[in-house]
């Protein structure tokens, strides 16, 4: 039996806890006398401390993230009631900051603030040792990064196999966006680069062909973006996909030459707009050069093949609704694959908080902490933009309907409000976001852009068949019957990246 049992509730199976797999991998002589258990935020608290418990550990560490907050809170409350003697230590971003204000930090034993890649091996040793810390937050010094012992060899095969392979170049952001952690994590520092590709060349060598690098920079230092790129490039094969994040107006040409010798289905670029408001930006701190943001998109979009996906905010300080459609159009234009259209929250220790009163900002109280309203916005908008995100996700950034989204806004029209305008349509026939088959969702496109757009229904029909067609569906939707005739489509759905950027390359 392990005395120390590492454990989180990843958001989904798919997701693998980097931050413990780093933890059990830095523990030196107490690592064999640890395991790692994962679970994901659909299971039971009640169910996941019986497995925990059956360990007999000692010692219990728990990651806490804003999507698991809550079922986490819950799972310490239990183990404490069932083993009041267990010794239980919370750490991860959300535990980090106003660590006072929180239950879950109120029943654990000890609050380990920061990077705890190192200091949680040093606080099981005194605990086991009977010298157990007097202080119940200990924060973290920020780690020499030369130090730490890279985890990748604890992905094991069902790992390998099922879930996101999360690598790191470095840590560490040099921008100050008021809404993001990272702002509070300075100086970057960067990893061994040629330890790293040593790390990712045994990965290969297991059969992982899916890297998601999590930096927030990637390509802040060009020379180890370079090698980085130029490692993979050199060793590509079928089925070799890597995400990474990108600032978006640094583009140089040393980047832009390797990038575009990357077949299609092998990149994709995160990117950050956020806003494209400049008074926004200035009121969060953010700095970004518009102008070669742009270009840079047009280079990514016309000379290479790698999948875009664009990030706004929705709820910024200064941002109003016009103002925020405005940048969205322009993004469209930019042509990028993918726009996340994400909400904004109010993170821990985030210093967006500065401007709570002057731009009358209200958040939830509750994990995610989403924007509820603003001097701007008011809550019966932000409850529309909720539903215009998740619809545009569902519509457009799925990939299934990529020829027939765009006839929302064929007429030239403004895409933000002709998706805006479909968005209320539709969620007043369903009155619900989520669980809408595809084929409902197909039918209700067809009928919006055929009875309130005005448009052909022969034109749409065939629109909404090629798409049906080029995701591998063969079976023609009855709704098309009138406009289709009874054909088998081939699949024709590109197995070289994930199924969603798939979509987008078919």
């Amino acid at each position: 039996m392990p005395d120390i049992v590492l454990t989180t509730l990843n958001a989904k199976y798919i997701h693998a806890a980097f931050g413990l797999r780093y933890l059990l991998a830095n523990l030196g002589a107490l690592r064999e006398r640890a395991c790692l258990i994962e679970f994901d935020i659909n299971q039971k608290p009640l169910d996941i401390a019986e497995v925990i418990l059956a360990q007999n550990p000692k010692i219990v560490g728990i990651g806490v993230y804003i999507w698991n907050a809550i079922p986490a809170t819950e799972l310490v409350g239990a183990l404490k009631r069932i083993r009041p003697e267990l010794c239980i230590i919370v750490g991860g971003p959300e535990v980090s900051f106003e660590t006072d204000q929180q239950e879950i930090t109120r029943l654990a034993d000890y609050v380990i603030t920061g990077e705890a890649d190192l200091k949680f091996g040093e606080v099981c040793d005194q605990i086991l040792n009977g010298n157990s810390p007097t202080n119940k937050v200990i924060p973290a010094e920020l780690p020499d990064l030369a130090k730490i012992k890279f985890p990748y060899e604890l992905y094991n095969e069902a790992d390998v196999a099922h879930r996101v392979i999360y690598i790191e170049a470095s840590r560490g952001c040099p921008f100050t966006c008021e809404f993001c952690l990272s702002s509070l994590d300075i100086p970057v520092r960067q990893f061994d680069i040629e330890l790293l590709l040593g790390e990712m060349q045994k990965l290969l060598d297991r059969g992982v062909k899916q890297f998601k690098f999590v930096d927030r920079t990637f390509n802040l230092n060009i020379t180890t973006s370079r090698r980085i790129l130029e490692f993979f490039l050199e060793r590509y094969h079928s089925g070799l996909f890597v995400h990474f994040e990108m600032i978006p107006d640094r583009l140089p040409e040393a980047l832009r030459a390797i990038i575009a010798k990357f077949p299609a289905g092998a990149l994709q670029f995160e990117v950050g707009i956020q806003t494209f408001n400049p008074d926004v930006a200035k009121n969060i701190s953010r700095r970004n050069d518009f102008t070669k943001t742009a270009d840079n998109f047009c280079y990514l979009r016309e000379h290479t093949a790698v999948h875009i996906h664009a990030d706004l905010i929705v709820g910024l300080p200064g941002e109003s609704l016009e103002s925020f459609g405005a940048g969205f159009d322009r993004l469209v234009a930019m042509r990028p694959q993918e726009i996340q259209v994400g909400i904004l929250k109010r993170l821990r220790g985030t210093p967006i908080v500065r401007h709570d009163k002057e731009w009358q900002m209200v958040y939830s109280a509750n994990p995610p902490y989403e924007i509820l309203q603003n001097k701007l916005l008011d809550f019966a908008t932000m409850q529309r933009l909720r539903r215009f995100a998740k619809y545009w996700d569902l519509v457009a950034n799925s990939g299934n309907f990529v020829e027939t989204a765009p006839l929302l806004w064929s007429d030239g029209a403004s895409p933000f409000n002709t998706v805006l305008q479909f968005s209320d349509w539709f969620y007043a026939k369903v009155r619900r976001q989520h669980s809408i088959p595809l084929a409902t969702l197909a039918e209700m496109l067809f009928q919006y852009l055929t009875a309130e757009c005005k448009l052909s229904p022969k034109q749409v029909a065939e629109g909404v068949w090629r798409d049906w067609q080029r995701c591998g569906r063969t079976e023609r939707p009855p709704f098309l019957a009138d406009y289709i005739s009874e054909t088998r489509a081939q699949n024709s759905q590109s197995r070289l990246a994930p199924a969603r950027q798939a979509r987008h390359m078919a």
